[in-house]
């Protein structure tokens, strides 16, 4: 991986922020890493293309090869960690980086990780709204103005039948953000809603990336979906544009663990989680829109009790599979 670095950091999509920190940062940290100073193995949630060239910078400064096994963006997080769990007596990973932080709650309560309030969060992404934009006006593809709807609610609404597009809602940030609301109303309330909402047929999609992309090309009207998402279809050009949510909204960090080993946490994975938790990658991030930059202002949104969450998972879980069916 190290030796592909130069190549893979110079092909992302944020060179024009990204790539002149690093440098400078490069230039201002000379690094001399051991000729083999071992290999630390990552189960990582986070974009394998924002991923890949952080990994592989450590690896440039440590010596210390990095593993990493990526999950599919249709099952992300939930993926990983349902193979974290199936591991746990005899773990393969050292190090989780996760990009939401129900599923790393649950693998903090299921007793994987190290310390089981050894993980940290770091950064945050915001679920919104996506719409079409003709300049900075949201439109539809005649050229209508979109009106987005004026919250979560009302999407069970006649008017939007066949014009919604979300991610397949049992995966990913989708399932989280559905079952914080599931939580925020109650569970009856949340239930007569999904049922009005999957009764409209929207378009159930294997990532929020083509939440974007199918919006972009006209043929669902709104979408719901993460603001990094957003911002990467914009990097390529496409017409669109991310709204809020407002109260019904929920922000959600990367998170980084240490995963609980018979024999103890080696310190190369030691190494990878303090550079993950640096203010540089979250800078690093920010520049790349993975992450959104932290201006100071208050974060409006649900505020989970992520405790009870972790208890109602399954439940949960088994209800968005009644209502939603591919």
């Amino acid at each position: 991986m190290s030796g592909a670095m130069d190549r893979s950091w110079f092909r992302l999509p944020w060179i024009a922020s990204g790539i002149l920190l690093v440098l400078g940062l490069t230039a201002c940290r000379p690094s001399t890493p051991e000729s083999d100073a071992g290999e630390v193995v990552v189960y990582c949630a986070q974009d394998q293309v924002v991923a890949e060239p952080l990994l592989a910078e450590f690896t440039r400064r440590t010596g210390i090869r990095v593993q990493a096994v990526f999950d599919s963006e249709a099952v992300k997080t939930v993926g990983l960690a349902n193979r974290l769990l199936a591991e746990r007596s005899h773990p393969t990973a050292e190090v989780f980086w996760g990009n939401e932080e129900l599923r790393t709650r649950q693998l903090a309560a299921a007793g994987v990780f190290r310390d089981p309030d050894g993980w940290w969060s770091f950064g945050r992404r915001t679920r919104c709204w996506v719409v079409r934009s003709s300049a900075t006006v949201p439109t539809d593809p005649s050229g209508q103005l979109v009106t987005p709807p004026e919250s979560l609610v009302a999407l069970t609404n006649a008017a939007w039948r066949g014009r919604i597009s979300m991610a397949f809602p049992l995966f990913g940030t989708t399932a989280t953000h559905l079952l914080a609301l599931r939580q925020h109303w109650g569970a009856e309330r949340w239930t007569s809603w999904c049922e009005a909402l999957a009764a409209n047929r929207p378009f159930l999609e294997e990532g929020n990336s083509q939440v974007v992309r199918r919006v972009a090309r006209g043929e669902a009207l709104i979408g719901l979906t993460d603001s990094d998402d957003v911002r990467a279809a914009l990097r390529e050009g496409m017409p669109v544009r991310a709204l809020p949510l407002g109260e019904l909204a929920l922000s959600m960090p990367n998170t980084v663990a240490l995963v609980a080993r018979s024999g103890g946490t080696r310190p190369q994975a030691e190494s990878l989680v303090t550079f993950l938790r640096s203010p540089e990658v979250e800078t690093l991030l920010i520049a790349g829109g993975a992450l959104e930059p932290n201006d100071g202002a208050a974060v409006s949104g649900l505020r989970p009790d992520w405790n009870r969450l972790v208890v109602e998972l399954d439940p949960g879980v088994r209800a968005l599979e009644e209502v939603f069916h591919r």
